[in-house]
């Protein structure tokens, strides 16, 4: 088996029926298999999934268990030399796998690959490539440094801003919206982090990835559609997860490893940001 697709379902009924259309052409050709888990979704999305052929593999869970957690459950029922952590609120394009493939097979320093993100505007989706976590990182993102000089390797490390959106670079960070790791590197290293309930386990599965000695590569010249939030609502909720997601993240990979000054500025980031986006819920 080539390639084992991944894609964890929450109330997305609608996107992840237009993703599976897009899957159709883009696996011509390759030895896949798709493997969908469901999150006890309540939008009619278990009654579609139950109708789909047999070549598909679908988990229906009681509750919601989290994306990390999903994910993993999918893991243990792939096959592939390559598992392809996929969101359901995406579009792929029909030569994206063949590429990705192709891509590793010749850089065997690849552990995982990501791709070039735009929205259903064709606006360029930032997170696509993104640096870890750091103080200057925060701090120029929150005094808007990042926005004034988009492309500068310093104020806009967080974004990689100073690679080009369409080459191929190695980066820090990939997106789990799109995230095509080696088999036996999942292995070695274990797939994602189910202490991360959502949020924040694609970056701490990059950390590992580079750590075990690989290199995470952004691909620009392939091209997908994420059309972001579709099984997310941005409330108070949202807020606490996601940057409970980065609190984890730094206790995790910094605490004891980094200077106290490096790890409590990233803490003071963390719960300045979290303010600032909680006030902006009130003009929401």
């Amino acid at each position: 088996m080539e390639l084992s697709i991944i894609i964890v379902n929450y109330n997305s009924r609608l996107l992840i029926e237009q993703c599976l259309q897009s899957l159709q052409k883009a696996i011509r050709g390759l030895n896949t298999e798709i493997i969908i888990i469901d999150n006890h979704s309540t939008d009619g999305s278990e009654d579609f999934l139950q109708m789909l052929s047999p070549a598909h593999t679908v988990i229906f869970n009681n509750q919601n268990i989290g994306f990390a957690k999903a994910c993993n459950q999918g893991f243990l029922q792939s096959s592939g030399k390559y598992v392809l952590f996929l969101n359901p609120d995406t579009v792929v394009s029909e030569n994206c796998f063949e590429k990705c493939i192709s891509f590793f097979e010749s850089h065997t320093d690849a552990g995982a690959v990501g791709v070039r993100m735009i929205n259903e505007e064709g606006k360029f989706l930032k997170e696509s490539k993104r640096g870890f976590p750091s103080p200057s990182a925060a701090f120029y993102k929150l005094v808007g440094f990042t926005f004034l000089f988009p492309r500068s390797k310093v104020f806009s490390k967080y974004y990689a801003g100073h690679l080009p959106e369409m080459e191929n670079n190695p980066v820090e960070v990939l997106s789990g919206a799109f995230m095509m790791v080696r088999k036996e590197l999942l292995r070695q290293t274990g797939a994602f982090d189910e202490s991360f309930f959502m949020y924040g386990e694609d970056i701490d599965l990059s950390y590992r990835v580079m750590q075990a000695g690989f290199q995470n590569y952004y691909l620009g010249e392939i091209t997908i559609t994420h059309l972001k939030g579709g099984s997310t609502t941005f409330n108070r909720e949202y807020l606490n997860r996601f940057y409970g997601a980065m609190n984890l993240f730094v206790k995790k990979h910094y605490e004891g490893k980094r200077g106290s000054f490096f790890v409590s500025s990233l803490y003071a980031g963390i719960w300045f940001r979290k303010m600032i986006a909680k006030a902006g819920l009130l003009f929401r």
